[in-house]
């Protein structure tokens, strides 16, 4: 079943009005007729609801509430702050992250960079990939991509999250699991993920001074796109199933 999200003001009285660009493919490319069922969540407190269409109109498709879904989300929110990859990389983060249960995504500016961010156009594209993988893997919310911030900022607001832990190579002891085990009752969680040349040493202890933990991700040295959906994959073992 096709997934949708709306705004707050388009639910009224029991019935959800979609319009723009959601309208467009409902109706010309999905060909929904009146009666068809599909999923609508409210972007802004992620309720999802069971819909059938009641009515086409020239610019809106009026549907029917019938029934308020169980959510689909991790029961702790997940916040990946990315060391800026190549973009094509960066979208393949992004898509599987976004499927996998991320909450919010960050990309951060690190020494070893290679791409450099100064075009507006990247994030709005990654705010479209967030919001497809989100349709497509029936998200009850789109996982919000934000703007590119420094380590030094992201060393100042590690104290918001219940746990922030920093994947790191050269950490042989301490494993990601060993720090989820020690963390069950919690929140929400910090991911930190460096670039194709990973987390300089200056970084860490930075990241580390200011509280976060560092584990290794095991004997296998990850791709930075494979990395943050691998974590994302132990948080969802660990958390959900």
């Amino acid at each position: 079943m096709f997934n949708f999200f709306v705004n707050a003001s388009q639910i009224k009285e029991e019935k959800i009005y979609i319009s723009g660009d959601d309208y467009n493919h409902i109706v010309n490319v999905l060909r929904m007729k009146k009666d068809d069922k599909i999923y609508v969540n409210n972007k802004d407190n992620s309720d999802s609801y069971l819909c059938n269409i009641l009515k086409i109109e020239n610019s809106e498709v009026i549907c029917e509430i019938i029934s308020k879904n169980e959510t689909n989300e991790l029961p702790v929110k997940v916040y990946l702050f990315q060391g800026l990859p190549k973009f094509e990389k960066m979208e393949t983060i992004i898509q599987k992250c976004v499927e996998l249960g991320v909450s919010e995504i960050t990309p951060v500016d690190m020494r070893f960079c290679v791409a450099k961010l100064n075009n507006q156009k990247k994030i709005e594209r990654w705010r479209t990939i967030s919001e497809v993988a989100a349709k497509q893997s029936k998200r009850n919310i789109i996982p919000k991509i934000n703007e590119l911030i420094s380590v030094n900022k992201l060393s100042d607001i590690i104290s918001n999250f219940d746990l922030t832990i920093v994947a790191y190579e050269n950490e042989e002891k301490i494993t990601l699991k060993n720090i989820l085990n020690q963390n069950k009752n919690i929140n929400t969680i910090a991911i930190v993920v460096g670039p194709e040349g990973g987390l300089h040493e200056d970084e860490v202890k930075c990241l580390q001074d200011s509280g976060a933990k560092v584990a290794s991700l095991g004997k296998r040295i990850l791709r930075t796109e494979t990395a943050g959906p691998s974590i994302m994959s132990m948080i969802t073992y660990e958390f959900e199933l």
